[in-house]
């Protein structure tokens, strides 16, 4: 049963007594999901879906457009509700946890990251990344020192200072990246991150995807068309009709 925000913030995340048991804590899986169904309506996007992704693993999610890929992300990303099935994030059990905690685990142990970036164009770099630091009510100075540190690990720093719109493609994407960094989340979740780049532009993004993960642990769980950047990861999971069709 879920520990209430209050439990979580005293005593540190389970995230960092799973490490402090160290290899015993590491076989948990970050993500454990079993016989997922989810639907809009009469229509069925998800069935019968089972998935385990371990602290520090890479995966991909492959399949056509249709087949359940992002459906499957926003409720991972608990963006959806869990219709039916079990899901545990970090060792809670999200179908026993209320709307608020929900939200505290979403801000706490997820960082996003989108095809279309999502930046506000009416703030700098700097406080677009330190964003989700404020919603933590984390104090406006160290917030956006912190920031500022994920955007020099990202070659970004000189540009703390930019609107969106003066940035390239691959800048936003950085900029994202860092937002979704900025708060050390156990997961990142990566929706289509190099859609909108070119191919080059699109390794260099995976390049810094890849170090981040081997830096921190982080477990990153990517869907994608492209299936070069899905040989990169460790894991290939393959959709289709709504199910895992295998790796």
């Amino acid at each position: 049963m879920c520990r209430d925000g209050l439990f979580a913030v005293l005593h540190g995340s389970y995230r960092s007594l799973l490490f402090v048991g160290g290899a015993v804590g590491k076989r948990i899986p970050v993500i454990r999901i079993e016989n997922l169904h989810h639907r809009y309506g009469d229509t069925v996007i998800l069935r019968a879906l089972s998935l385990h992704i371990r602290h520090g693993e890479t995966c991909a999610i492959l399949g056509r457009s249709g087949s359940g890929k992002s459906t499957l992300l926003n409720v991972l990303g608990l963006l959806e509700p869990l219709q039916q099935g079990s899901y545990h994030l970090d060792g809670e059990d999200i179908r026993q946890c209320s709307a608020s905690l929900r939200a505290w685990l979403r801000n706490q142990k997820l960082g996003f990251v989108f095809q279309h970036f999502h930046l506000l164009t009416s703030h700098n770099v700097l406080d677009n990344v330190a964003l989700p630091l404020l919603y933590r009510n984390v104090p406006v100075v160290q917030a956006r020192r912190r920031a500022a540190g994920v955007l020099g690990e990202l070659g970004m720093y000189s540009h703390r200072l930019q609107r969106p719109a003066a940035l390239s493609g691959g800048q936003r994407q950085r900029v994202a990246l860092a937002r979704a960094l900025v708060g050390e989340p156990a997961v990142l979740l990566a929706d289509e991150p190099t859609g909108n780049l070119d191919a080059e532009t699109a390794q260099e993004i995976l390049n810094l995807l890849l170090d981040i993960n081997r830096q921190r642990a982080l477990t990153i769980v990517m869907v994608t068309h492209d299936e070069r950047l899905a040989q990169r990861l460790q894991r290939r999971c393959r959709m289709h009709d709504g199910t895992l069709v295998g790796e």
